[in-house]
């Protein structure tokens, strides 16, 4: 079956594309989502129409979402954690603790965004990048230091 989609859908396209999927997919996925809408005659001539629409709307998000990233890029954040022996940490720095320290900045990041590996463990400097869009990916800085108590 033949869709055009409606927003980005990863591994697939961009708004506006006309692409071929499978009958169950854009059925049971796509049409319902409202990522796609059938490939018709009806469709493809108000799609142009509202190709450049869509694509002026993905600019302005891809500009926002660059502009939070170079947000991202400048900011280090220092996460203070007890510390058991030498630089190991008692517990450990999660996705959630850097949501968290990031809205202390001011800045909404929900925790499926942070592409942490695996929880920070000991004391030092990471580089932890956070998916802001399917595109930009930023790079946060974080410092682990002991807490002084």
């Amino acid at each position: 079956m033949e869709v055009i989609l409606r927003t980005h859908v990863p591994k697939l396209g961009k708004p506006g594309d006309v692409v071929r999927v499978k009958d169950g997919y854009a059925r049971n996925y796509l049409l319902p989502k409202g990522l796609a809408i059938p490939a018709n005659r009806k469709n493809l001539a108000a799609m142009e129409r509202e190709r450049q629409i869509i694509l002026a709307k993905a600019e302005r998000e891809r500009k926002k979402h660059m502009s939070l990233a170079e947000k991202l890029e400048s900011l280090t954040l220092t996460l203070a954690q007890r510390v058991i022996e030498e630089d190991r940490l008692y517990g450990s720095v999660s996705a959630q603790d850097i949501v968290n320290a990031l809205a202390e900045q001011g800045l909404e990041i929900s925790r499926k965004q942070v592409l942490l590996e695996a929880p920070i463990k000991t004391l030092g400097e990471y580089e932890v990048p956070i998916r802001i869009s399917p595109e930009v990916i930023a790079r946060v800085k974080i410092n682990v230091v002991p807490l002084e108590e």
